[in-house]
């Protein structure tokens, strides 16, 4: 039922273990690089036969992903197109939407370096199958692998490659600005919403069988937050200095690197840190305790038996010989990593978005309790 089967061995994304049936769409708004484009995930009404998206949407993402991890277009291309270009996400392609008269709350979700738009699939659809519309940004900031926008000349498409940092500029200064892009990216998006909301015309580009318009009086915009995972986690962090209206932000094995200290006091609001073991040093975990020094309610919890790309779709679809192409693995079992990193983000939510639904009996996550959890660890189990 879940398409992508590779040598003989069944590889697909879970279905989200919430009570409603996911729906998902793409949103390109504007003819320019100032526009947006997001996929959407959202809760759905029912539809037998529903067709399901291909998780990678363009063969380009191959090459894209080929040129991020320093592999030969001319072969890794192919291969990844082959391993895992058939793989579909287990959601309703444009499926109806469900109307939702008190508004579900919104989740900003900010992409990694050198990832895309549909590789955290597995995390938005599960918190959209909990009452989440979540809206999965693709940054044209050129640190996805690949992204595209249609100019207003006729089925024109321009595209964006990844960019390494230029020879001779120091890291920090290019990752700067480009952080800096991605969270007014976020906060962009929530202007969409807005105006959605608003019932203002927003028109997809696309031209897809979505009308954003159908999420006019759905969506509760006084409770929004910001996730992401990596260079996404501390974008996360940042959009919460920029824009008011995010109450809070999940940030997945956050690359604290980019961030300029003197914005360290501006963070207001709480952040979950969901870290990985082997990902974190401890300079950047120091820089996450200077946010929770801050705010009681900030939280950084470590999972035992993960890796970066835990946190990404790559381990549900990817069999031993493309993990190792691509330099992803950890031991922990990429069902329980997803049921971790979820649980304790909706038990965040819930809290700081006063929500009613009760995922109170998670909060132990928060706390660090728990034998895959651990508070505060950046290293190992000796940390224990």
């Amino acid at each position: 039922r879940l398409s992508c089967s590779r040598m003989g061995g069944m590889l697909a994304l879970p279905l989200g273990k919430g009570p409603q049936h996911v729906g998902c769409t793409d949103v390109m708004v504007g003819h320019t690089r100032q526009g947006l484009f997001l996929r959407l995930f959202y809760p759905c009404e029912s539809r037998a036969g529903a067709e399901r998206p291909l998780w990678i949407p363009r063969y380009e993402y191959c090459g894209g992903l080929a040129d991020f991890t320093h592999r030969s277009r001319r072969w890794c291309a192919p291969l990844l197109s082959i391993a895992i270009g058939s793989c579909r996400v287990p959601v309703s392609w444009n499926g109806p939407f469900k109307p939702c008269s008190s508004g579900y709350p919104l989740i900003i979700f900010s992409h990694g370096l050198g990832a895309f738009r549909t590789l955290y699939s597995s995390v938005c659809s599960e918190l959209a199958s909990w009452g989440f519309v979540v809206a999965a940004l693709e940054h044209r900031d050129h640190s996805a692998s690949a992204t595209y926008f249609c100019t207003a000349e006729a089925g024109r498409e321009e595209w964006i490659p990844y960019q390494r940092v230029p020879q001779g500029q120091k890291e920090f200064y290019f990752r700067n600005k480009q952080v800096h892009q991605r969270a007014e990216e976020c906060v962009r998006a929530l202007r969409l919403f807005e105006d959605i909301s608003s019932g203002k015309s927003v028109p997809n580009v696309l031209h897809q069988d979505f009308d954003p318009s159908v999420l006019k009086d759905s969506v509760d915009l006084t409770k929004v937050a910001v996730m992401g995972h990596s260079f996404g986690g501390v974008t996360a962090v940042l959009a919460l200095v920029k824009e008011p209206s995010f109450r809070c932000a999940v940030a997945l094995d956050a690359w604290m690197f980019p961030l300029e200290n003197a914005l360290y006091p501006e963070v207001p609001k709480p952040v979950l840190f969901i870290n990985t073991e082997k990902f974190q040093t401890p300079e950047s975990v120091a820089k996450m305790k200077r946010l929770s020094s801050r705010n009681s309610q900030t939280k950084i919890i470590t999972i035992l038996g993960s890796v970066h790309q835990s946190q990404t779709d790559f381990p549900f679809l990817t069999g031993k010989l493309i993990s190792r192409i691509l330099g992803m693995g950890g031991t922990l079992d990429p069902h329980k990593g997803l049921d971790i990193t979820s649980r304790a983000a909706l038990a965040f939510l819930q809290r700081h978005l006063d929500l009613e639904e009760e995922f109170n009996q998670w909060d132990n996550l928060l706390e660090g309790i728990g034998d895959s959890v651990v508070p505060e660890a950046p290293f190992c189990r000796s940390n224990l």
